[in-house]
């Protein structure tokens, strides 16, 4: 079979189409053909070599790797202790996150079948391929985070604010994956929701649910909205610290990304900071795929790739402005 794979670290150009033997599916598991993968941030920091990770958390790397966690696609195979998939159903799935042995980017892929869930019948391969990692994101941060594994950022258990009708919630970075997820889940929990993107995403950020935009390429945030109850930060980076003032007291910031505020500054302003880690999660994929096929939740698709053209697809998530996810096709 072809499976995209990397020898070294380095950029886009070092991934390469190769033939690989098909995987063997061990107790608890399904060999999934793949009709189409998810293009994630943890993708391009396994190709970079993890360099995003402080050095003391990252592990050791074992080269060839292939990337990958999202995929949708057909089960072709399955163990004998499951049950709870047969040969021929159509399934979606984040595979064995966190960690970096999901292996997606591939024409067939061994998959535990506690990752997975059935497709919902409502979106295509494409859209169920990009849902997956960005979804269980925003849902874990607002919904119901669904283990009690400390965040290995803080050393704390996450506790999702609970969204009610009359709340305010911002999302920064609101048309990248996680962002469009987090602005429509908010919004169906009954708050008001405030998208902060470049212009040319606003019709499609209207679309899903934003009662108000802000085009932060022409206005600061803090010069038009104050007393926000929940500020979802999908960026990140040096000017995370910035959306702690649009915050009331007692609110609370989600950062998505690596982030760091001065303790001291959350405690004068009243303000709480809790992030997660996301996790592999089939039983919430399937709560999740209720919405899908009740077109309550949609999936942006920025672009679509071939496999064989992995390199580009990071190339174009390099070059930022993502609207919805990027994705790569495997059958057409």
């Amino acid at each position: 079979m072809k499976a995209i794979q990397f020898h070294e670290a380095g950029g886009p150009e070092v991934l390469q189409y190769d033939e690989v033997p098909l995987p063997e599916i061990g107790p608890g598991e399904v060999l999934v053909q793949v009709y189409a993968a998810g293009v994630n941030p943890p993708d391009w920091y396994l190709r970079e070599g993890l360099k995003v990770m402080p050095a003391e958390m990252r592990p050791a790397l074992e080269f060839p790797l292939t990337p990958g966690t999202d995929m949708s696609g057909v089960v072709r195979a399955v163990a004998s202790d499951v049950a709870e998939f047969s040969v021929g159903d159509e399934v979606f799935g984040m595979l064995r996150f966190p960690g970096f042995d999901g292996r997606t980017y591939a024409e067939y892929v061994a998959a535990p079948a506690a990752d997975l869930a059935r497709k919902p019948a409502g979106i295509d391969h494409v859209q169920a391929a990009g849902a997956p990692m960005a979804v269980l994101t925003a849902w874990q941060l607002l919904i119901d985070l669904g283990h009690d594994v400390a965040s290995p950022f803080t050393g704390r258990v996450h506790q999702p604010v609970p969204i009610a009708p009359g709340m305010t919630v911002l999302v920064n970075g609101a048309a990248g994956g996680v962002g469009h997820f987090a602005v429509q889940l908010a919004k169906l929990k009954g708050a008001r929701v405030v998208a902060v993107a470049s212009g040319r995403h606003e019709q499609f950020l209207r679309k899903l649910g934003a009662d108000e935009f802000i085009d932060y390429t022409r206005t600061r945030a803090a010069d038009v909205v104050s007393g926000i109850d929940l500020v979802i930060d999908t960026v990140g980076g040096p000017d995370s610290s910035y959306f702690l003032t649009v915050l009331r007291r007692g609110g609370t910031m989600l950062p998505v990304f690596f982030a760091q505020y001065d303790p001291e500054e959350t405690a004068r302003l009243g303000i709480s900071v809790s992030d997660i880690q996301v996790r592999s999660s089939g039983p919430q994929l399937a709560e999740i795929g209720r919405l899908f096929d009740e077109g309550k939740l949609q999936v942006g698709v920025d672009s679509t790739y071939p496999l064989s053209e992995a390199g580009n697809a990071h190339t174009r998530a390099a070059q930022g402005h993502i609207q919805g996810k990027i994705v790569l096709t495997v059958v057409s």
